[in-house]
């Protein structure tokens, strides 16, 4: 039987606690960093961006296995890998090189998505103006908006987008931790990751930028 490999179970194990806690059905896809002795753990989250935690021990290859029955193994003290479901893993990964764009006080990124789950509880209680609105339709519109733009210095100025869902990817996954250190914004192609201290978030909504000086504007 083939082991998972993976010796820092208290990480592991806190990533996926989460995930299940999102989704108990969902997969997670386990990739060997080479040469580091570390394994990327890679998730879909239902509000669609890819999260992932770089974790201590050298997974047997690219596998994906069902998060759920992972997290049983580990809890349970055992090494053995869960059934490989490689075939349910749908979801293209951005470029492994990134470049920083910006950097977000993690307390800052912290107060966006309070604010945010603020907005839906006030609309979901009292409606949009008067009227009354689908919870799902309230969460998508408020997922999709734009909570922070940050605006390169020098031509051509293309904004890189930071959405609500990146923002709720890394506070709801607990890449913060409980000082909220500082968030990185990436670009890699046509991804945009905010990477905090223990995790990332990342989804495909950008187009090619070149590094350049930047500076930051939140957008409520």
């Amino acid at each position: 039987m083939t082991g998972h490999g993976l010796t820092g179970v208290a990480d592991a194990g806190a990533f996926l606690a989460r995930l299940v806690r999102l989704d108990p059905g969902t997969l997670v896809r386990l990739r060997p960093v080479p040469g580091a002795g570390r394994t990327a753990l890679w998730a879909h989250l239902p509000w669609d961006v890819l999260v992932v935690r770089t974790v201590p021990g050298d997974a047997p290859g690219d596998v994906t296995v069902a998060a759920a029955e992972l997290l049983a193994e580990l809890s349970a003290g055992g090494d053995a890998l869960p059934r490989r479901r490689d075939e349910g893993w749908r979801w293209p990964l951005p470029p492994p090189a990134s470049r920083p764009v910006e950097v977000l006080p993690g307390a800052q990124v912290r107060r966006i998505a309070a604010a945010a789950a603020g907005t839906l509880r006030e609309a979901a209680t009292h409606g949009v103006a008067g009227r009354a609105v689908g919870q799902r339709v309230l969460r998508d519109a408020l997922l999709d908006h734009v909570a922070v733009v940050v605006t390169p210095d020098e031509e051509p100025a293309t904004p890189v987008e930071v959405s609500q869902r990146l923002v709720q990817g890394v506070v709801r996954m607990g890449f913060l931790g409980a000082d909220a250190g500082d968030v990185q914004v990436r670009v890699a192609g046509r991804w945009v990751g905010l990477v905090g201290p223990y995790g990332a978030a990342w989804s495909r909504t950008v187009a090619d930028l070149a590094l350049t000086p930047t500076r930051i504007h939140p957008n409520g």
